[in-house]
């Protein structure tokens, strides 16, 4: 489990708790928060990723204003859910090398070509995904707003289809890639510096931001390239 993040790790433990030790029953609420974490010696943080990992394979359900809850369906789920894991990062990982080989690139044309209406929506919208950052709140549409009106500023047909592809990889790394936190953080000066580019109309620059924004992203998910 070492090339595990801490998270993941305890997502497995909490799953053990539910499958094998049978102490969480199928339909139970969870312990709340505070109790959960020091229980299983991890920030809140930590174990809020670990929840969340666990509600997107279907383990625990997440329930407006009443808490988080063991789906009743729980013993449905085979391999721990852990399987379909695996699958999702190896699918972010590659989702994430095809964004560092071209998104660097649609930076700095978007930079280049850019009508004054097309540069100030890129700025809008990075700015909306600060606002959420900053407020704690789900960036997952802010983020994809913010690309999109990157690709858009391309003026290049074929990149705009990149779009979907973009937009799996942004709403997969903000669900299950791993430290929330640590990489709302990285997300938040990386935005910041490829804007700055943008209000200078700096390609190169916007390109190494961007380039600057890929890795720092996949090592906060901890993503090995190979």
């Amino acid at each position: 489990m070492k090339n595990q993040s801490l998270s993941q790790q305890t997502a497995r433990r909490l799953y053990s708790l539910i499958a094998a030790e049978k102490k969480i029953a199928p339909g139970e609420k969870l312990p709340n928060e505070l109790e959960l974490a020091q229980e299983m010696g991890v920030s809140r943080a930590t174990l809020r990723e670990a929840i969340q990992a666990l509600a997107a394979q279907g383990v625990l359900e997440v329930r407006r204003g009443r808490g988080t809850f063991v789906s009743e369906r729980v013993a449905e789920i085979d391999d721990f859910g852990f399987s379909a894991l695996d699958r999702v990062r190896g699918q972010l990982r590659d989702l994430f090398e095809l964004r560092a080989v071209f998104e660097p690139e649609m930076a700095a044309l978007a930079c280049r070509r850019a009508s004054a209406e097309e540069l100030a929506d890129v700025l809008t919208q990075g700015e909306r995904v600060a606002a959420c950052i900053r407020a704690g709140e789900d960036r997952t549409q802010a983020d994809r707003d913010f690309h999109a009106a990157i690709v858009r500023a391309t003026h290049n047909e074929f990149m705009t289809r990149l779009l979907p592809i973009i937009n799996q990889a942004v709403e997969t790394a903000i669900v299950s890639g791993g430290r929330g936190e640590e990489l709302a953080r990285s997300t938040l000066r990386d935005h910041a510096l490829l804007m700055e580019f943008f209000q200078k109309r700096d390609p190169d620059g916007a390109r190494h931001a961007m380039a600057i924004h890929m890795r720092h992203a996949m090592d906060e998910m901890g993503l090995e390239l190979y």
